[in-house]
């Protein structure tokens, strides 16, 4: 699922940007894989979006970060806790911890989106054989 990804070639621009910039691009990064993953999926597009946001939220995110946590190198980890560092209090509604990890989480998928996108796409890949990112959970009208 993540063939589109692999065919990015690393630009190394991501030196320029701060933590928030790549969580902001990481985020984009991880809605367009959710979109592409879920638009497979048979579906009224209301029903789509709805599990797209399932799959996005803070919470998913966190949830996601934790399980590639045992295959994160060194660096990865940093960018991590440098994404979680600057991420803030979040929403009022929100947990502050897990808003953190969720922007630690953008943070390296906006980084690797730039520099590594091969590692990117086998992370992803990692996530899919998990069964985090399953599509079978699509909400039913």
């Amino acid at each position: 699922m993540s063939e589109w990804i692999r065919g990015q070639t690393a630009g190394g621009s991501a030196g320029d940007l701060g933590p928030l910039q790549l969580a902001w691009l990481g985020d984009a990064v991880w809605e367009l894989h959710q979109r592409l993953r879920f638009c497979r999926s048979p579906g009224r597009a209301d029903v789509l979006h709805r599990a797209v946001v399932a799959k996005v939220c803070a919470e998913a995110q966190a949830e996601a970060l934790g399980r590639l946590d045992p295959v994160l190198s060194e660096q990865e980890r940093d960018l991590v806790r440098r994404g979680r560092n600057r991420a803030g209090r979040g929403p009022k509604r929100s947990d502050a911890a897990v808003y953190g990890l969720a922007t630690g989480f953008e943070t390296m998928v906006g980084w690797l989106y730039l520099n590594d996108p091969a590692r990117l796409a086998e992370l992803l890949d990692h996530l899919d054989q998990a069964g985090t990112l399953s599509t079978s959970s699509t909400p039913r009208p």
